[in-house]
């Protein structure tokens, strides 16, 4: 049966998401810009994050990389906020980089947005629990990542359906922005450390559920 994880890139300090790093602000990545680079410096340089977003050929190879390819092939479906699909909306390229269907939580209607290379955008207006009954129904027996943002990630914690964290840590303090773990109700599921892989621009942390 499918798996439910997240897999994201997090500031020392505990943000997904820095300040000012809104679509009001997009055109000025002075407010956002550095800070959200330091945060994904270590993805941007792996060859297959590169070649799988079409960026350029050659990169960095070794565990690091492994693990990148490992999780999107893994991935069935995706799931994510209307904030986030926002967002990449306007950087993604016309071959978005899901390659799988992708479930967005909205409360406005939209009809499905088919993009090359295998992305499918469905817009869910019945909340989160139908957005993951129609993710598992597509997945292929494949996982379903949770994508984001922050708030996402939350309502899906608080269902007590997420089996694994995916957690980038990376060694940089944004002050403020969007927390990761915020608004979770108590108790809360409980994860045991599965790996640890240590890269020079973050750690790289494997929770899954006790």
């Amino acid at each position: 049966m499918s798996k439910v994880f997240v897999n994201i890139g997090l500031s020392l300090d505990g943000y997904m998401v820095p300040e000012g790093m809104t679509l009001e602000n997009w055109d000025k990545p002075e407010k956002w810009g550095a800070k959200w680079g330091a945060l994904m410096s270590w993805l941007i340089t792996q060859q297959y994050f590169r070649e799988n977003l079409m960026l350029a050929k050659g990169g960095e190879t070794g565990p690091v990389n492994d693990l990148v390819r490992n999780t999107v092939e893994r991935i069935g479906a995706n799931i994510m906020g209307k904030r986030m699909f926002e967002m990449g909306e306007l950087m993604w390229p016309e071959n978005a980089p899901f390659h799988t269907p992708v479930y967005v939580l909205t409360h406005e209607k939209r009809e499905p947005w088919v993009r090359p290379g295998g992305t499918t955008f469905y817009f869910i207006n019945e909340g989160p629990a139908r957005a993951l009954e129609l993710a598992r129904e597509s997945a292929g027996g494949r996982d379903i990542r949770i994508a984001g943002g922050p708030n996402v990630i939350q309502q899906y914690l608080n269902m007590g359906v997420i089996e694994e964290l995916e957690i980038a840590l990376a060694p940089v303090l944004f002050g403020g922005g969007r927390r990761l773990f915020e608004n979770l109700s108590e108790p809360g599921s409980q994860f045991r450390i599965d790996k640890v892989l240590a890269g020079p621009a973050a750690t790289h942390l494997r929770y899954v559920l006790k």
